[in-house]
This record gives C-alpha cells, structure tokens and sequence, in this order.
C-alpha cells in the first residue's frame, strides 16, 4: 500500500513540485520505502511507496508506458495482475518492471475505462494522459482504498487523504456542518462527501475524469444486493461455491515479495481466512490480536482455541483504557473524521505490533458480516417485523432476549431495551426501517451541539429522506435483509470501517490490509444467496458457518457473537486521565472552537467523573468520544494545522 498525491491545472502555470512535496511529507506512514514526483505541464502527480511486490528500484512511481504518454501514482493491490500481464505481453506490449501497477498503464492504453471489469484489487489510482492531456482516478470497488481531492474551477488537488490536501495553502481548512451532522447521526459520511468543507472523495466503485471541459465522474460497478437470487441451488452446493471462490480470493491476496501474516480475532471470519492459508500456501503462518486488560471485551479465550487450532506463530498486545485515551490524538489524526466510538483505537496499537513484527502485510477477515449477513442489526430488524405483526405481542418482543441476553436477564433493563424496540415499530414499509433505531439512538447526540450548530443541522427525517433519495429505484422490491445490507454496505463499511478501522489504522503504521471476504466474486456469490438461506431464523452466515463447519473449531462457529467493542469513557477520566481532555472540553475551547454547547458538555463531563464512568449510557459514551473527536480535529487540521518542519528524504524526480 502507498500514497498518491497530485495536482492538475488546466488554468495556469505553477511550480507544484514544493506542494506535491509537502503532501508526501505528511503521508509518510503511507509509503516509508521511497517517493517520486512527476511534473509535466499542467500536471504533478507524486507517491509515496510502501515496497509490497518487485522491490527493486525499477518499482518506483510514478511509472509510465513505453513512449511515456502515459503516466500513473498508484496505491493499492491489483491481485490477478499476473493474469493480466500475460494477456497484454501477448498483444505486444512491453514492461520494464515486475510491478502491478505496470500492469495498469497497459490496461488503459488497450481498454481504457472498460480496464476495470478486468480487475481483482484494491486500489486508488490517478493516471495522466499526456495526449488527450486528461486525468482519470478511479477507486477499487467496495472502497478499500480511498481517494480525496479539491476541484476549484480548472484546478483539482488529489491525494490519499485529506491532510495531505490541506499541504496547499489554496485549501481551506474548515468542518462542514451537514456532514458533521450526518455524522452524529449514522456514524459517518454519506457517500462522496468528507468531513470537511471543499473535500470530496471518490466513491466506491467509480472513476472520474478530469481534464479542461471539466469533472465527469460515472460508476462502474454497484453493490449486487437485489440481483436475481439463486432459487433452485440447493445448501450444499452454496457451502462448496463459497468454499471454492474464498479459497482463491485468500490464494491471491497471498501474492507479495514479502511475508503476509493474518489477523486473527477468535471469530469464525479470520479463523477460517487464516485456515485456509494454514492448510494450503503457509505452514508457518504468523499471526496477531488484540486483547483487553477489560474482561468485558476481552476475546482472548477464543483467539487462544483459534491459535491452538491452527499451530500458527502468534503474538498478541493488550490494550487498557489507558492506552487508548493515550494514543487518542494519533487514532483521529490517521482517522480524519469525528469517530463516536473508540474501536480504531486498539486496531492502532495491533497494526504497531506487526509493524514491529517485520510484517508489511496483514489478511483479515473485515466485510464477511455484511456480505454473509453477521450483525444483530439483522436480526433485530427480523425480530420488529415479525412483532409489528401483533405490536401488543409479550411472546414477539421476547424474541430480543436471544440477541441481548445479558440485558434482558435484569428486568428493568430488559424493559428499557422493550420500550426501545417498539420505537416506530409498524413503520415497516419504511426503506429505514433496518437501521433506524440506531439512527434515533445517534441522533440524540446532536442535542450537545452549539446554537448554531444546531442551527445548520439536518433533521433525522431529513437526513432519511436524502439518503431514501439515493437508494436503487427497485429498492422497496428487495426483501427486508437484503434492504438491510446494502443500507449497511452502503453507509458504513466503505466510510467506517474499511476508512477509520481499516485503512487509517492500518497505513498509521505502514501495514497493508487484505480482505479475502471482500474479493467481488465472494460479494457477488453471497447476493445471489437466497435470504432464507443466507439468515434462517435468526442464524446469522448460515452459509458460512456451514462452509467453516470442520476446518475451524466447533467452539469458534458455536459461540454466541460479541460485536468488536472497545472501552470508552474511562480512557478519559480518572486517575489516568489524558491532560489534552481537560484542556479540549474546558468551555473556553468548547466556546471557541463553536461547535458544542459548553454547559451541556460541562455537566457530562460531571457525569463522567462519577462512578468512575458506570453512570454513563451508551448514548452518553458515544457523546464523549463524538465531542472529544470533534475537538480533536479541528484542534489537528483547524487551528493547529502545520507542514513537517523535518524533511527526511528528498523526493525523487521523473521525467
């Protein structure tokens, strides 16, 4: 993985070396290994290099064709690309690396934008074509790999993060109220848009062009939810389909010049992704988890049977409250985005210790709950319209207690959490209705922010109306699961947990991901499951589990499913406490920085320091973790913002 990093201006001469410069300064973690700047023209295109595949010298970008009118930055795994070279040596082309990204420029010249039903990757990439003097981008399928810029007029500033835009001064640097508002209501951004002011990003699936007439953008792939599903196959045959095509999408994500490890987190999804390379490429694999010093959201006990199981090479790191109020700044520095939860955090601290490892390369097994349908949001949404059938039901909404039985199990709790599920209950022809309880529940946060923030802020009906106004026009024809997994798709697995959980915590460290679940061959087979299949009852990745049922441990399939958590307000009160929290939520910052109510965040703050926490809701820890983040940057890109004083290495220039 790498970071790119580029310029185009159709509308005057300048010297873009020095800002082209300054962006791979600040993208540094992205690409350690080695950088290149192109300038031609109206153009500079510059990378930032992380050495995965063909170490030598000739794999350094930006790289070009043969007669050098056609240039590429990329970043990113094109995972069949030995495939693909073959074809195109065939058709007469030439190569002068071993490189994948090669590959790409001789893809474009002999099938321009029809290039990317060829590929199996994960990338973001700009190429420049000197003869049509025209800029293509383009953005792997499901999002893995991000891609932002700034278009004013005739001038477009690209990069593989933000902060690596706001090296040009031209840029400004502000949060945009909507989406800040979109964000404290679904957790993140909704498609193209970015947390800041004049920053867009690519979406999943697409690719632009950019050149004098103007910006062009056009999909070239869409999530499959609602294709035609498979009636007649019978279970046996969808538990070898599947079987088949993860084992080569694991095989491929194997391809490297150096060693892969494997996430490993005792759930069924990297237990059998780490398998499968156990038992067919790598007897001694190496392999890595997090655990917590908090027994609440500890896994350690089913990572050891997982590691027992497979034999492989493994370390772990621990991570306590402390460490992650600690490491905080860092986690939403890399995150660029205001986070409601704490997650990212202990995915920091596990991609260091690989880092340390002497790995560059991790598999995990990211996006097998949303393709083979794995979260309690499922089920829940199952649960509310078999009891919106009969909403004074008591037998109906018992049904939930499967879900949460350590809440339901204290009756006062049990009947909160009742009192919840009925919210909007027979508002079953809504498209929302899978996901919005969870969006009331988040909305609720905005109730801290400032007058004027508020003032600029949608309402939740409003927020679902313009997401309704986005959906596919045959939307309200797919089944209630399917609905649910392309909303969950859609919204939060590209922008949140491929981006702030991914990607970021990842590259922080210069380590690659790779998702053999997310392989569009194993999306596209999974849509094409039939629903009663995919979820009967309220079995979640029935298919998968059936897949897994004797090459992983009946333990780990059997187990009851604890959603990936992290602790919140006690990171940052206490006798631990970060002296960066005092300081951002004292209501001078809180007054100055504009954008939360200082008596309202004041008498949280109380809260939190009673009970060391406990009296805190989950509303209410989100609301900490939302308001520090959100302090956080505009602290980071806002008012603090500075370019590294400290050039490490020179950029290498090509012509």
């Amino acid at each position: 993985m790498c970071g790119i990093a580029g310029i185009v201006n159709f509308g005057s001469r300048e010297e873009m070396v020095p800002v082209v410069g300054h962006m791979l300064d600040l993208m540094a973690h992205r690409g350690p290994d080695a950088t290149g700047i192109y300038q031609r023209d109206s153009v500079a295109l510059g990378h930032a290099r992380l050495s995965i595949i063909d170490l030598s010298d000739s794999g350094h970008q930006p790289i070009h064709n043969e007669d050098k009118t056609v240039w590429i930055t990329f970043n990113g795994e094109i995972f069949n690309y030995p495939e693909l070279r073959e074809d195109l040596v065939e058709k007469g082309h030439r190569f002068y690396t071993q490189t994948d990204t090669e590959v790409l420029v001789h893809l474009y010249e002999a099938y321009g934008t029809d290039m990317f039903a060829l590929l199996n990757g994960q990338f973001a990439f700009a190429i420049w074509d000197v003869n049509r003097q025209s800029l293509l981008m383009a953005r792997d399928r499901v999002g893995i790999r991000p891609f932002f810029y700034h278009r004013h007029g005739q001038r477009l500033v690209f990069a593989s993060e933000i902060k690596a835009l706001f090296a040009d001064p031209s840029i400004p640097r502000a949060l945009d109220p909507g989406t800040l508002s979109d964000i404290f209501t679904c957790w993140t951004t909704m498609d193209g848009a970015t947390p800041f002011s004049g920053v867009a990003q690519l979406p999943p699936g697409h690719y632009a062009r950019f050149d004098a007439q103007g910006l062009s953008t056009c999909p070239y792939w869409r999530l499959p939810f609602g294709t035609p599903v498979d009636v007649d196959k019978p279970v046996g045959q969808w538990v070898e389909d599947v079987r088949a095509v993860l084992l080569d999408a694991t095989r491929i994500r194997l391809r490297a010049d150096v060693p892969v490890g494997a996430y490993l987190s005792g759930g069924i999804d990297s237990t059998y992704t780490s398998t499968v390379v156990k038992r067919h490429f790598n007897n001694r694999l190496h392999t890595f988890s997090v655990g917590f010093t908090d027994p609440r959201f500890d896994e350690a006990a089913f990572q050891e049977i997982a590691v027992a199981s497979l034999g492989t090479e493994h370390r772990a790191v621990r991570c306590s409250e402390a460490d992650i109020g600690r490491i905080f700044p860092q986690v939403v520095w890399h995150a660029e985005t205001p986070l409601l939860r704490t997650g990212p955090s202990p995915l920091f601290l596990l991609s260091r210790l690989v880092r340390e490892s002497d790995f560059k390369v991790v598999l995990t097994g990211e996006g097998a709950d949303e393709v083979f349908a794995g979260y309690n949001i499922f089920k829940e949404a199952k649960i509310r319209r078999f009891w919106a059938k009969h909403p004074e039901s008591s037998l109906r909404p018992a049904l939930l207690g499967r879900l949460y039985p350590y809440i339901f199990s204290d009756a006062k709790a049990g009947a909160f959490l009742k009192s919840f599920f009925k919210r909007n209950l027979t508002d079953v022809d809504s498209p929302a209705y899978s996901h919005y309880l969870r969006w009331h529940n988040t909305d609720q946060l905005k109730g801290f922010f400032s007058p004027d923030l508020k003032a600029q802020a949608d309402t939740l009906d409003g927020f679902i109306t313009r997401f309704t106004q986005r959906l596919p026009d045959d939307f309200t024809h797919w089944d209630m699961l399917t609905r649910a997994q392309y909303i969950e798709s859609r919204l939060f697995l590209s922008n949140y947990l491929l981006s702030s959980q991914g990607d970021r915590m990842a590259m922080a460290n210069s380590i690659e991901g790779r998702f053999p679940f997310l392989d569009h061959r194993v999306v596209e087979l999974a849509a094409k499951i039939p629903s009663r299949l995919r979820m009967p009852g309220l079995t979640e990745k029935s298919i998968l589990k059936k897949a897994a049922r004797g090459l992983i441990p009946d333990a780990l399939i059997d187990r009851a499913k604890q959603p990936y958590r992290a602790p919140i307000s006690r990171c940052f009160f206490g006798e631990t406490a970060p002296a960066y929290v005092a300081d951002l939520l004292s209501e001078p910052k809180l007054k100055r920085f504009g954008y939360f109510d200082a008596q309202k965040v004041a008498r949280l703050v109380a809260k939190c320091g009673q009970g060391n926490g406990a009296l805190l809701s989950e509303r209410e820890n989100m609301a900490v973790v939302g308001i520090l983040s959100t302090q956080l940057i505009h602290h980071q890109f806002i008012e603090d913002f500075h370019l590294p004083q400290d050039r490490k290495r020179a950029h290498r220039e090509v012509m």
